[in-house]
């Protein structure tokens, strides 16, 4: 048989075995629901080759596109994918080779990021001192003492704060002195769609089981039910919460949940400094962020939760108060009270950081930079810096 006649032959085989299933791939297409699910995928390589065959004898292509190519488009762009029969071995490595690096790209590019962000950052300002650079949108190093702004970048600019919200939830909270021993019953519009939550609906826990699970873990469930059973109700405490704000002069700062997963919850670096200052002076609170972990016990359940503050957990740097926060509008967040090895206390608050590791590694570099300024920065040795606020209080 020549090669042309063999050629004809698989034209009508193929041209026969794609007209069959006509009807079959029609059906496909018009119950996307899947009741007919026989689709050309399932077919057999051979039959399918086969199929492509045909179309191209119908279109009048050449038989030699066998090899040739399929284009599919795409969201992201076009991608061609290339049918043959056998796989030549440099096509197959090629294949693998790619394959390798996409496996290996994401944890590679991932340990270069926390590289950098464990590399600290520096510049030139305008009167030729070295200071920091940092990669977050905007950050400040507050002195505590004196309410004077140390160093800062983009402190004042208005941002997204997430869940740094149950800061100020937790300090509206606590000024009716509520009963923290008192039981309540987790409602389900506190765990509905509440992202990050230990909770369920119908567990029993303490006032205090809730302001441990907002400010260790990060709840938002918890944070809501702070709300709902505060001596406010949920409409009226988002409005004492704004009010309290007025109060401390934090004008950069409005609120409209308790948890933060609202992007319109929105502050500065300047104001959370001031906010994490006041609230440290609460040991209610403030002993409650200083905690690594803690067991909530909801009825016969005992749940454990780890502080999601890697500078309690790690230890490595004195935290007198402390929260975290992150959405995506906001970036990851964080708001702490640290004290140096002299005594003096100083705000540091990282606002829109690139990464989770990243927010704990730009307060690190903060507090060692000024460590080695204080004396400049504070006009005073740090020793006597202390002593002298001591004296005040």
């Amino acid at each position: 048989m020549t090669t042309v006649g063999f050629l004809d032959d698989v034209k009508t085989l193929a041209c026969a075995i794609l007209f069959a299933r006509m009807p079959i791939l029609f059906s496909n297409h018009l119950f996307a629901n899947e009741l007919l699910p026989v689709t050309l995928k399932r077919t057999p390589p051979v039959a399918r080759v086969l199929c492509l065959l045909a179309l191209a004898a119908v279109l009048g292509l050449p038989t030699d596109t066998l090899a040739g190519q399929r284009t599919t488009s795409r969201s992201s762009g076009t991608t061609t994918k290339k049918l043959s029969l056998q796989k030549t071995p440099a096509a197959s490595k090629s294949t693998t080779s790619t394959s390798r690096k996409r496996r290996t790209s994401r944890p590679g590019t991932s340990a270069r990021a926390l590289r950098e962000a464990q590399e600290p950052r520096f510049k030139l300002d305008e009167s030729g001192a070295l200071v920091p650079d940092v990669r977050a949108e905007a950050a400040i190093i507050y002195d505590s003492a004196t309410g004077h702004v140390l160093w800062e970048s983009n402190s004042t600019n208005q941002r997204s704060i997430a869940s740094i919200t149950k800061v100020m939830t937790a300090a509206v909270f606590v000024e009716s002195s509520p009963d923290l021993s008192e039981t309540i019953v987790v409602d389900r519009s506190d765990v509905r769609a509440a992202s990050t939550t230990y909770l369920r609906a119908g567990y029993t826990v303490t006032k205090g089981d809730l302001l441990h699970l907002a400010l260790i873990a990060s709840d938002n469930a918890a944070a809501r039910a702070l709300a709902r059973v505060s001596a406010y109700g949920t409409p009226a405490f988002i409005d004492r919460m704004n009010e309290k704000a007025k109060e401390l002069g934090l004008t950069s700062t409005h609120y409209e949940d308790s948890s933060g997963l609202l992007s319109s919850n929105v502050s500065s670096a300047y104001d959370m400094a001031r906010l994490i200052t006041y609230v440290s002076g609460d040991e209610r609170i403030a002993g409650v962020m200083r905690k690594q972990n803690y067991t909530v016990h909801a009825g016969r359940r005992a749940i454990n939760i780890h502080s999601t503050n890697q500078l309690v957990m790690r230890g490595d740097v004195d935290v007198q108060a402390g929260k975290t926060g992150f959405i995506r509008s906001a970036g990851y967040c964080l708001a702490t009270l640290l004290r140096l090895p002299q005594g003096p206390q100083i705000a540091v608050v990282v606002l829109g950081a690139k990464s989770n590791a990243g927010r704990f590694w730009e307060t690190r570099h903060l507090f060692n930079w000024f460590s080695t300024k204080a004396q400049d920065l504070l006009g005073v040795a740090p020793l006597e810096a202390a002593e002298l606020k001591s004296q005040q209080q």
